[in-house]
């Protein structure tokens, strides 16, 4: 169980002065070789991204072929002061990244290491902005997007679990967690059996799914309509990615304030920790590769789809 991390980060968390080298110095007293802070300031003000590096027995860092994990916190900002007091919903994709983050660094210290490296990347921003989206608002961020993933994803990661609060539609009616299909290079592929099985046996129950959109998968910027940003690590990637969303049965708007329930946190958060432990063990696959091979022979490359198209290209 991981309720203790949860509720250990959230109240470091939970305050208007919190910065980055504060969940920092947690990770550190827990047994963290390896953390970055780094301030980055943009037309919105400033936020802390963080940087948690885990390594595995066999990972890639200490010469071994174990692949490695990229567990990323998506979000706008853990608070929307001044307009909002107190800590928000969209903040739970950090929440939950943070606390797989650091269930494993102390499982590492007490010697369970696992056989492949972990990265967890996400930012600390307690007075991020608001913008309007149908049908709630959405939490907006001092820095936008492309600065996100320059910062967060990185080509080490082979693989990517992206955590984002997704309670902001109508599209999802279950309260708890729930994945998306893996994208890879602008595919949408089918939901992973072994990211399912996993899910079964975290939650207890059937394994649930969201449905995405071509407009998902396409980077911000492009004035399409996007479900949030749960799927943007996708485009500044080769690697597969999949969504893992903390929903609710009702609307609730990121900027929302009471709305974090620990116990989907925690189960987030354990979700990521058991596909860090299979997929470094070479037991969870997030595509086949031999499917993507015939997709590509038959139909060609779609990574045209991680770029703004012929905006980007001068041609729109």
């Amino acid at each position: 169980m991981l309720l203790k991390q949860v509720l250990d980060l959230f109240d470091v968390l939970d305050s208007p002065r919190v910065s980055g080298q504060q969940v920092a110095d947690l990770f550190r007293a827990r047994g963290a070789a390896d953390v970055q802070v780094r301030t980055v300031t943009g037309e919105k003000g400033s936020t802390d991204f963080i940087r948690v590096f885990v390594p595995g027995t066999r990972g890639r860092s200490s010469g071994g072929d174990s692949p490695t994990l990229g567990i990323i916190g998506r979000l706008g900002g853990i608070g929307a002061r001044p307009v909002q007091i107190g800590f928000v919903s969209d903040g739970d994709g950090a929440l939950a990244a943070l606390a797989a983050g650091l269930k494993l660094v102390e499982m590492a210290a007490r010697g369970d290491r696992l056989p492949g490296d972990v990265i967890v990347a996400t930012h600390v921003c307690p007075h991020s902005p608001i913008i309007p989206h149908d049908p709630v608002p959405f939490m907006d961020a001092p820095v936008d997007i492309a600065v996100m993933n320059r910062e967060e994803v990185e080509d080490a990661m082979d693989a990517i679990l992206s955590v984002d609060t997704t309670r902001g539609n109508r599209v999802i009616n279950h309260k708890g967690i729930a994945i998306s299909p893996t994208v890879k290079e602008g595919y949408i592929l089918r939901v992973s059996e072994d990211l399912l099985r996993i899910m079964e046996q975290v939650t207890g129950r059937p394994p649930v799914t969201f449905p995405i959109t071509t407009q998902d998968i396409t980077p911000y910027g492009n004035g399409l309509y996007h479900l949030n940003s749960i799927l943007q690590p996708a485009v500044a990637t080769k690697a597969p990615v999949v969504g893992v969303a903390l929903t609710a049965e009702s609307v609730v708007p990121g900027c929302g304030t009471g709305a974090s329930h620990a116990g989907d946190v925690e189960l987030a958060a354990r979700f990521c920790v058991e596909v860090a432990k299979a997929y470094g063990a070479g037991q969870c696959r997030f595509y086949d590769p031999d499917e993507f091979a015939t997709l590509l022979r038959l139909y060609g490359p779609m990574n045209h789809l991680q770029t703004l198209g012929r905006i980007e290209e001068g041609q729109g």
